[in-house]
């Protein structure tokens, strides 16, 4: 006995608009029908006609017929008004766990976009662990204009991050309202102007910030990084699932440290396994999105502030991240969504 089933049967019935449900789990059957409240004496009869019918069905060991109360429909609540009103489309670059690279996907993709001729900004979300100032090579600290922050510029982009307000080594021993009215600021207070693409650096994990961005920034889809290992992927799920939650959609998954390329004689070692994200993408039904090899260059220019995709345009490393930003810029092109209600119950 399926749902099919049930409707087929109810089929024979005029029930006009009231069928408001079909419930069927191990033959037992609950069909929902709403009405209004003055109209239950006359329609039992019906109600009686209907649950005999779908309790002679083969297969059906109970059937239970229900009437709820008609209620209007809510009258929508006016629009409002956009976060980002000059930014064209916002993506997500999370990971489930840390340690597996995000911030320096996050980076060189932002990079990438913007070498192909978008309008690109960069914002560092990880409150606790702000990394794009020393990724960047920035260390100035914002002005401010009309009571808004301006970001700071380098390689194409405008930047904003926390990091650039504190000093390097000061801990943001915050809880989770001050980590939110942080984000916030961020996102609200900052002269970001004409964007085509707003680039969002994450923090690690499935919690509070990543629920404040979804609800807020209007997501146009995220990103997930993960290694090829096992304990990674694991956390990527999470984070996958997370974001369908909030009805954000998963543009891809990027294996980062895919493989370790020998910078002397080129061979690939494949220190932490290898295909485990495109193992995970085909299982989950998102797309995958390529692979950045482990190279030392990767992190030299990371931590010199020059990342790789404008130190070494033309490396093996900068063309992965450049074939990842082309796929993403395919992705960006569909509809966009409206942002997400967040309900918890």
């Amino acid at each position: 006995m399926t749902e099919n089933d049930v409707r087929t049967a109810l089929a024979g019935f005029d029930l006009k608009n009231m069928l408001d449900g079909v419930h069927v789990a191990d033959g037992l059957v609950q069909v929902t029908l709403s009405i209004r409240r003055e109209e239950a004496a006359t329609l039992e009869p019906l109600r009686r006609e209907v649950e005999a019918k779908l309790a002679a069905l083969p297969g059906v060991k109970n059937a239970a017929v229900v009437f709820t109360a008609h209620k209007p429909a809510p009258t929508p609540a006016p629009a409002a008004p956009a976060v980002l009103p000059g930014v064209k489309s916002v993506i997500a670059v999370a990971s489930g766990k840390g340690g597996v690279g995000k911030s320096t996907v996050a980076v060189n993709l932002a990079v990438a976009l913007a070498q192909n001729g978008l309008k690109t900004g960069l914002m560092d979300a990880d409150v606790h662990g702000p990394s794009l100032p020393r990724m960047l090579g920035l260390a100035a600290k914002p002005e401010v204009q009309d009571g808004k922050m301006l970001p700071l510029h380098a390689w194409g982009l405008a930047c904003m991050s926390i990091g650039f307000l504190v000093e390097e080594e000061t801990a943001m021993v915050w809880r989770g309202p001050m980590v939110m009215g942080a984000i916030n600021q961020l996102l609200t207070q900052v002269a970001w102007g004409e964007l085509d693409v707003l680039v969002i650096d994450m923090p690690p994990g499935t919690g509070d910030t990543q629920l404040t961005i979804a609800q807020k920034a209007n997501l146009a889809g995220a990103v997930i990084v993960s290694t090829p290992q096992d304990i990674a992927l694991i956390d990527a799920r999470r984070g996958i699932k997370m974001f369908e939650q909030v009805n954000v959609p998963v543009l891809g998954i990027v294996e980062n440290m895919s493989y370790f390329a020998c910078p002397h004689c080129g061979e690939h070692s494949n220190i932490f396994g290898h295909g485990g994200a495109a193992a995970q993408a085909g299982r989950t039904g998102a797309p995958f999105l390529g692979e950045i090899p482990l190279q030392i260059a990767i992190r030299e220019t990371s931590d010199a502030g020059t990342p790789i995709t404008a130190a070494a345009p033309a490396s093996e490393a900068a063309l992965a991240f450049h074939a990842i930003a082309a796929k993403i810029i395919d992705r960006l092109a569909q509809p966009a969504r409206a942002a997400p209600r967040i309900l918890i119950e």
